[in-house]
């Protein structure tokens, strides 16, 4: 949530700033603002409720704010309604201090009684004001500087927090600091950067510094000086971001989410390749060695929205091909579940930024107890990437729809990479299952190319669904845990209320909900439970439903029970999710477009929760 942009250097800030913001626009905001500072004149500070391109035009695209050294923010409201007064960035009386803010904090109203008795005045209703005026605080009062100041607030602040922070006495400097909430610092010649998200700055550096968790940054032109709590200098090493600047742009696209359902082939191959040498699956990387494998006695998979359908996927094919237990839990819930996790248990944490504030809480929960952790990311160098035990990357690139595509079916595919291994490990498998399977996972690229080859069918199917108020998505085993990725794919874009159901649940409620015209997206890829799950689509027929069927080629029968059917390529069923995932996507985005909504920043969503 909310997106935090800083540049320090030799060329003019607000636009660079601007252009940043919208880098992050994906992020989710009802606001945005920018404070530039010109050498040691006054910080101008321009905000604006709305979109990034109300401030853009206040700014003349910021040519009419001078000054080489700011700070910018785009808003998503969490104390204080959406408006300008709210908007960051917030500023001490004097305009002394001035900063930005990501998260939230927890004590702020302790804080601002403290500060109010203090002598101190509030304009906005936000935490973040708090926060600037607790650093004033401590800065006029010990007048040992702003690494000082922030360390003191960071101290009494309770929460999770990403600060940029500009002082009027040292202009030409931002300071940094975080817990909890990512932030990413580039150095390129002369100038350095800063930002909540790496596509922010790509277009300007690869070379970035990644910010501990209750550390400080002092960013100076070209230059950047970390600092412990304690106030302790401290080296940080400087990593290169593999993505270029063309990975974070539409490439000709009309919306991120297209493009990224269109680059899912390439990603799906290049996850596989990662892990896959000479016909092996190969995890030393990982840390995961064939004992520590053997050892495993449970698993525990902990993930949020999309991730934890991987996860809901992940089960089944784990429980197929080994005899590890697995319970998938919302990270939400598991946290703060009083519950005893069984020795030589694995934790895994899916997580596309590697920042989601829940699944990371639940990572920190299992190493206090012990327990060995393996974080499934998309970002190098996140909080989960840093902290988990071992780290399986996936390759899917910067993702920038809320709505998750790319990054989803990639999470898919380590977790059947990891059950192979898993199995193979334990001696659970054969050696000839395991090479048809290895050989079909590297044929699923080409059979989700041919999928996007045929996506016309689906465009217009979902234009002729556009305006209905529900749908319902059924399925067994796999196919039930890809329907929940297909009805949440529905409901975040298209504002469509949607919902899954185990297709053998329905008798028991759900089919009450179940009248004339009513769309029920049936997914049919397990021939075990074929029969069962077209025995539901009747009972949903026979009540007035419209049927959509989606099965694998050569599933003809479907077609004499639903009223539209789509295909995708046979695969092994323990795979059949990374491919009948894709309809659903291609159904949600082109529900959305016939709408005419805002496909890739859908209202009320981000793409990164950072907080509770």
């Amino acid at each position: 949530m909310c997106g935090i942009v800083g540049f320090t250097g030799n060329h003019q800030a607000a636009p660079i700033l601007l252009d940043g913001l919208s880098k992050l626009e994906y992020r989710g905001y009802d606001s945005a603002g920018i404070a530039v500072r010109n050498g040691e004149s006054d910080v101008e500070i321009v905000k604006a409720k709305g979109k990034l391109k109300v401030l853009q035009e206040m700014t003349n695209n910021g040519a009419a704010v001078s000054g080489s050294c700011g700070i910018g923010h785009t808003r998503w409201a969490t104390h204080g309604e959406p408006s300008s007064l709210n908007a960051h960035p917030h500023s001490s009386d004097d305009e002394n201090v001035v900063a930005v803010h990501n998260g939230i904090i927890e004590n702020y109203q302790e804080l601002k009684e403290k500060l109010t008795k203090a002598g101190y005045s509030f304009k906005s209703q936000t935490d973040t004001e708090v926060a600037v005026k607790l650093i004033d605080y401590y800065y006029n009062k010990y007048k040992e500087g702003p690494v000082d100041s922030i360390c003191r607030a960071m101290t009494r602040i309770r929460g999770s927090y990403a600060l940029c922070v500009m002082f009027k006495e040292f202009p030409g400097e931002i300071y940094t600091a975080r817990k909890d909430s990512p932030m990413i610092i580039g150095v390129t010649d002369g100038e350095t950067y800063v930002a909540s998200d790496v596509p922010a700055i790509l277009k300007y550096t690869r070379n970035v510094y990644y910010i501990g968790n209750m550390e400080i940054a002092k960013l100076e032109k070209g230059r950047a000086t970390f600092f412990n709590i304690d106030r302790e200098e401290i080296t940080k090493p400087l990593t290169e971001i593999k993505w270029d600047a063309e990975a974070a742009e539409k490439g000709g696209y009309e919306h991120f989410m297209l493009k990224e359902i269109h680059e899912q082939p390439q990603v799906i191959h290049d996850t596989i390749n990662s892990v896959v040498k000479d016909d092996r699956i190969v995890l030393d990387d990982l840390g995961l060695t064939d004992e520590a494998i053997r050892e495993i006695s449970q698993i525990y998979i902990v993930a949020c929205g999309s991730a934890y359908h991987v996860g809901m996927a992940a089960q089944y094919v784990i429980e197929e091909l080994t005899t590890i237990p697995v319970r998938v839990e919302l990270a939400s819930e598991f946290r703060y579940r009083k519950m005893t996790l069984l020795k030589n248990s694995l934790v895994i944490i899916i997580s596309q930024s590697g920042e989601t504030a829940d699944s990371l809480a639940a990572l920190r929960m299992a190493k206090d107890n012990g327990i060995k952790t393996l974080g499934i990311v998309n970002v190098v160098g996140s909080s989960i990437a840093r902290e988990a035990d071992n780290v399986f990357y996936t390759l899917a690139g910067p993702e920038i729809s809320v709505a998750t595509t790319k990054a989803y079916s990639t999470q898919l595919i380590a977790s059947y990479l990891l059950a192979m291994q898993f199995a193979k490990a334990r001696g659970e498998i054969e050696d000839a299952r395991f090479a048809e399977l290895l050989a079909e996972i590297q044929t699923l690229p080409d059979k989700v190319k041919k999928i996007l080859e045929d996506k016309e069918r689906i465009q217009w199917f979902a234009s002729k669904f556009a305006n209905i108020h529900d749908a319902f998505f059924i399925g067994r085993g796999v196919d039930y845990a890809v329907s929940l990725e297909g009805s949440l794919k529905m409901k975040e874009i298209s504002y469509i209320h949607s919902e899954a159901y185990a297709a053998g649940e329905l008798k028991h409620g759900p089919i009450s909900l179940i009248e004339e015209g009513t769309l029920v997206i049936s997914v049919l890829t397990q021939q075990a439970l074929f029969e069962k799950t077209v025995s539901n689509m009747v009972e949903c027929k026979s009540r007035g439903a419209y049927i959509m069927g989606l099965t694998n080629y050569g599933s003809y029968s479907v077609e004499d029970t639903a009223d539209f059917t789509a295909y995708i390529p046979k695969t092994d069923p323990l795979f059949a999710a990374s491919l009948a995932v894709v309809p659903l996507q291609l159904m949600g985005y082109y529900v959305s477009v016939a709408k005419g909504l805002d496909v890739d920043k859908p209202r009320n969503l981000a793409k990164s929760v950072t907080v509770e």
